[in-house]
């Protein structure tokens, strides 16, 4: 008697089938998303697929894999990482900035308590163009706030220069390295007078030119240089630091010497300012 043979059962290679329908449908669904929201093509899809989409959730579910998550919901959740990043980069940048003035501002209402003066705060907004070949800086501070000509301009560290022009809301100074500046100056221990001159220069390596009008007093190196001062304090107050001695070249056949001064203030870096408006009610 002939023996039947029998056929495999088929059922267990429904679940392989499936899966790989599933899997098939995955990458269509990710190249049709790329075609954007509101395409003919992804609406057919989304109704066709969709129930294919849900069965391969809750096959995958278990593994802790979510094979549809499109490339909107990574683009929106990297948006806004970026986002946050951004922000908190802006409020460490931010933070620096505040501390720095804050700091200026102490130093210059310490400064100005000590001097017995009245002072407008300001920030520095503008540059003058090198093309009129003048060292100038704007301030947003000006007339509807005291501000006038001829008044000294003082910086965390030192004179910074003289008001040469003023509008309502905002004022120009002449910065004490311009090459047409000239300040009354006292130096060393002994308050010899002499008078200095800026080389024009705004960067770090600026330097000012003094010449001491007694010829037989030689400064030295280190010695320290403040304002000589003006009558009635116009343009410049007394006794503002300007800088110190960086270098003494004597010429004994001319019985001269020429003195380099290095300034206090980093002409390059300035920022918050005070115009020096009066003395304070009562002195």
């Amino acid at each position: 008697m002939a023996r039947t043979r029998t056929r495999p059962d088929p059922e267990p290679r429904r679940p392989r089938t499936v899966l790989l329908v599933l899997l098939l449908a995955a990458v269509a669904l990710i190249s049709i998303d790329l075609t954007g929201a509101g395409s003919p093509a992804r609406t057919v899809a989304g109704a066709a697929l969709g129930p294919l989409e849900s069965g391969a959730n809750r096959l995958l579910s278990p593994f802790g894999v979510d094979a549809f998550a499109t490339r909107d919901d990574l683009r929106d959740k990297n948006a806004q990482l970026e986002a946050e990043n951004a922000r908190l980069r802006g409020m460490v940048a931010s933070s620096d900035v505040d501390r720095t003035r804050l700091a200026e501002y102490d130093a210059l209402a310490s400064y100005a308590t000590s001097a017995d003066i009245e002072t407008v705060t300001a920030h520095v907004v503008g540059v003058g163009s090198a093309q009129t070949f003048r060292r100038t800086v704007t301030i947003d501070a000006g007339t509807t706030r005291g501000v006038r000509r001829d008044m000294t301009v003082i910086g965390p560290d030192g004179l910074v220069g003289r008001v040469i022009s003023a509008s309502p809301t905002n004022a120009v100074v002449l910065l004490l390295v311009d090459a047409d500046s000239v300040v009354g100056a006292r130096l060393g221990a002994e308050h010899e007078l002499g008078m200095l001159r800026g080389d024009g220069s705004l960067s770090g390596t600026g330097r000012l030119q003094l010449e001491a009008l007694d010829r037989t007093a030689v400064p030295k190196v280190g010695d320290t240089i403040v304002s000589w001062g003006s009558r009635d304090g116009v343009p410049y107050i007394a006794g503002v630091p300007i800088g110190r001695v960086e270098k003494v070249v004597e010429s004994p056949r001319d019985e001269t010497a020429a003195v380099t001064v290095a300034p206090y203030v980093d002409f390059s870096a300035l920022d918050t300012v005070a115009v020096v408006v009066g003395e304070r009610s009562g002195s």
